[in-house]
C-alpha cells in the first residue's frame, strides 16, 4: 500500500482522531479550566472596614453634642480667620527662614573644614534633642537670663540698650523658636538631597567648564529636589499643624482664637471642631500641591506619574 493511502486511511492521524498524549506530559492547553482566585478574606475584612466607615459617619450625623449648627456658625467668623491668617503667616515664614538656614547649615555639614561642620553638627544635635515647646518656653521667659541687650563697645560704654521684654514679643519669639527649630530637621532634609546626586555628574558638569553656580543650579539642585521635596513637603504640613503649640504663649493663632471663644461660650467640641475641619482642609490642599511638585521634578524617571 501507497504511504501516502496508509496516512490516510489511518485513524489516528485524521483530524478526529488525534494521537493520545504521552504518559506523563502536561493537559493541553485548551483543556485546562482557569479558576479564578477566591479572595475570600479580603472581601471579608473589606465589608468590615465599610461597616465600622458606615457606623462612625452615623456617629457623626447623628451625634447633637458635636452641635454642626454651631460649628457652622463659628466656622467664618472674623476671629477664626484671623487666627487662620496668622497660623498661615507663621507656616510660611518659618518653613522659608527654616529651609534659607537649614541649607547654610547643610552646607557647613559637608564641608571640609572640621570647625564648621562641628559647629553645624552641634546646632542639629542640640535643636533636634529639644521639643519645640521647651524652646519656645525657654525664648518667652529669656527676660530672666538677660533683662536688656546692649550695643556698645567691648570692655567699654554701651551705645544702644533695649528691654528684652520690649524686643521679643509673643509672635517674635514664635518665629524665632519655630524657625531654629525647623532649620535643625530642614538641614538633614537638605544635606540628604545633595548626597543623592551622584559625584559622577558634578564630575561631568567640570569637565564641560561648568561655574560652581551653574553646576549647582543646573545640575545639583534638580537632581537633588527629587530627594528634598517629598520630606519637605511632610515638613511643611508638619509645621502648619505645628504652629497650634504658639497658643501656649498667647499668640492669636486658630487654635487660641476657637479657645478664646469656647472660654466665653464654653462650646468646646464645636469649636474644635471648626479648628480641626480648617486645618484638614488646609492639609489637604497642600498635599495636592505636594503632589503637582514632585511630578513635576520627577519628570523623566521611572516614578513620574
Amino acid at each position: 500500500m501507497p504511504v501516502n493511502d496508509a496516512v490516510l486511511t489511518d485513524p489516528s492521524a485524521s483530524p478526529d482522531h488525534r494521537p493520545l498524549d504521552p504518559p506523563g506530559a502536561p493537559p493541553a492547553a485548551d483543556a485546562l479550566k482557569i479558576v479564578p482566585v477566591r479572595r475570600t478574606g479580603q472581601w471579608t475584612a473589606a465589608a468590615v472596614v465599610l461597616l465600622l466607615l458606615a457606623m462612625a459617619v452615623n456617629s457623626l450625623v447623628r451625634n447633637d453634642a458635636f452641635q454642626w449648627g454651631v460649628v457652622g456658625e463659628y466656622f467664618t467668623t472674623t476671629a477664626v480667620l484671623r487666627g487662620l491668617g496668622l497660623t498661615l503667616w507663621l507656616t510660611v515664614l518659618v518653613t522659608a527662614l527654616g529651609f534659607v538656614l537649614g541649607t547654610l547649615l547643610a552646607v557647613l555639614r559637608m564641608s571640609s573644614n572640621k570647625v564648621l561642620r562641628s559647629v553645624s553638627w552641634g546646632y542639629i544635635w542640640l535643636f533636634r534633642s529639644m521639643p519645640v515647646l521647651v524652646q519656645l518656653l525657654f525664648w518667652f521667659n529669656i527676660g530672666a537670663l538677660y533683662p536688656q541687650l546692649g550695643l556698645g563697645i567691648p570692655f567699654g560704654p554701651e551705645l544702644l540698650t533695649v528691654k528684652t521684654v520690649n524686643l521679643l514679643g509673643p509672635v517674635t519669639i514664635a518665629i524665632i523658636g519655630l524657625t531654629l527649630h525647623e532649620a535643625a530637621y530642614a538641614a538633614e532634609v537638605v544635606r540628604g538631597g545633595l548626597l543623592s546626586v551622584e559625584k559622577g555628574q558634578l564630575e561631568a558638569a567640570q569637565a564641560l567648564g561648568l561655574g560652581a553656580w551653574r553646576r549647582l543650579r543646573r545640575i545639583v539642585l534638580p537632581q537633588a529636589m527629587r530627594a528634598i521635596v517629598p520630606p519637605a513637603g511632610n515638613m511643611l504640613i508638619g509645621t502648619l499643624k505645628g504652629t497650634s503649640i504658639v497658643s501656649v504663649i498667647a499668640v492669636q493663632d486658630l487654635l487660641y482664637s476657637v479657645q478664646l471663644v469656647y472660654h466665653r461660650t464654653y462650646q468646646v467640641i464645636p469649636l474644635l471642631l471648626v479648628a480641626t475641619i480648617w486645618y484638614v482642609v488646609v492639609t489637604s490642599v497642600l498635599g495636592v500641591g505636594q503632589h503637582y511638585v514632585e511630578r513635576h521634578y520627577a519628570r523623566g524617571t521611572a516614578g513620574a506619574r
